[in-house]
């Protein structure tokens, strides 16, 4: 027969013995668990483990159970459960008055709620940008950033939860890949890719921290000179390459055009008539595509000398009739790979030639120096290379001097050392200072 204060409410029983609703503290646990000494016999070590209890129905009523741990009068210690029936009360409130018990022994037994996981990771929000968001970008963009996924991003953060990304979490990511000398613009361009992948996640209800790159600490950059062909060099090559290498340099080095768009170049796209070449696409991995930027495409002057090289390309056995309507093909129709071409044709002749290696790219390094030495504007060469903004331009090229820069400062030097700069009233008066000082 229960008590008349809880005979309509709950009753206690034990795997031994009834027992009563601990008090706080708990007299049956022990106090905060030691390390055991190994080989040593203590009976059962206790686990502060954080208890959720068991929660069941038996019959009409519901049933909480727990376990505490009892120290024994031989010094050992022994595991029991308990129990509390909650007489007539529904689940959600039979639960409610159940919790206390539990925060008691917890509280008892300091013991702390386990950090709940999260699936919203850093590897769960990729799969979802590579599924929803990675077709969109231009397969060199993608290609880039899947060697940032692989061999960074993922490794040092995929299991790590969204809401986790703190400023501290990014500068412990930066401070890693900087040890494993990665070079700062590197690691710039894998955090540029993490942080459009994050964003994507953001705007699709993650909830992940904001963190802007002027928030880390980075590595200093050091910035290296670009390989760049002379105008001497790029003559060389042209005139001694075999087709179609020899007609792709020269419009190379004549126009400042990219390689992916030289060799995206169509028949249709070269206009004799207006002197004009129009850039409308470009090759990536053998794949035809868009330019770099919307700024890339544009039309450039045709010079006189480069239209008469592609005539006459265009009437030799070199030009081959394609259905894409390509102006360089290879054997199959289709646009050559700038890789392969570098790597058989380009590289062998700069090797015979005497002249450094370096790729296509220089060749555009190149034109953007050569105009500049000869005087042309930085406005000019931004609008010859298609850059949107001149402060990529001058940002690429300020070390280079123009030639009428080198001009002025020799007239001032020399003017200053021939004394052209004075009157004769004064080279009289330093030549009598001069012999009266001697």
């Amino acid at each position: 027969m229960q008590s008349s204060s809880d005979s309509n409410v709950f009753s206690t029983s034990s795997s031994s013995q009834t027992a009563p609703l601990p008090s706080s503290p708990i007299e049956s646990t022990l106090p905060p668990a030691t390390p055991s000494v190994a080989g040593t016999k203590r009976g059962i070590v206790p686990k502060r483990r954080f208890q959720k209890g068991t929660f069941v129905k038996r019959g009409e009523n519901w049933v909480g159970m727990w376990r505490v741990d009892t120290l024994q009068h031989d010094g050992t210690v022994r595991r029991e459960q308990r129990s509390r029936t909650f007489l007539g009360l529904s689940e959600r409130a039979a639960r409610a008055a159940f919790q206390p018990i539990l925060d008691t022994v917890n509280a008892a037994n300091h013991a702390t709620p386990p950090v709940p996981k999260t699936s919203d990771t850093v590897s769960k929000a990729v799969a979802e940008w590579r599924e929803h968001a990675a077709s969109t970008l231009k397969p060199s963009t993608r290609r880039s950033a899947e060697s940032h996924l692989r061999r960074h991003i993922l490794p040092l953060l995929g299991e790590c939860p969204l809401a986790d990304l703190t400023v501290k979490k990014m500068q412990t990511f930066v401070t890693t890949l900087a040890s494993g000398k990665r070079t700062a613009k590197t690691i710039e361009n894998v955090l540029l890719t993490l942080s459009s992948i994050l964003s994507s996640a953001r705007k699709w209800g993650y909830k992940v921290p904001t963190v802007a790159l002027s928030d880390l600490s980075l590595p200093r950059k050091t910035k290296a000179r670009p390989r760049v062909y002379s105008a001497s060099e790029m003559a060389r090559i042209v005139s001694s390459a075999d087709e179609p290498l020899g007609t792709i340099c020269f419009v190379l080095g004549s126009t400042g055009m990219r390689i992916g768009e030289v060799l995206a170049l169509r028949t249709e796209d070269l206009d004799f008539q207006c002197k004009l070449i129009h850039v409308r696409h470009s090759v990536f991995a053998g794949t035809l595509g868009t330019p770099k930027s919307e700024a890339s495409m544009a039309s450039l002057p045709m010079p006189l000398d480069l239209a008469v090289c592609l005539k006459a390309f265009l009437a030799s056995k070199h030009y081959r009739q394609n259905t894409l309507g390509l102006l360089f093909a290879n054997r199959r129709g289709r646009p050559f790979s700038a890789n392969k071409l570098r790597e058989k044709k380009l590289r062998p002749l700069l090797s015979s030639l005497g002249i450094p290696l370096a790729g296509f790219h220089a060749f555009r390094h190149g034109v953007a120096t050569t105009l500049i030495d000869r005087g042309a504007s930085i406005t000019t060469v931004g609008a010859q290379l298609r850059h949107s903004d001149p402060r990529i331009t001058l940002g690429l090229y300020a070390h280079v001097v123009p030639q009428s820069q080198r001009d002025a400062i020799e007239g001032l030097a020399s003017a200053i050392s021939s004394g052209q700069l004075l009157t004769q009233q004064e080279i009289a008066e330093l030549a009598h200072k001069k012999s009266f000082v001697s």
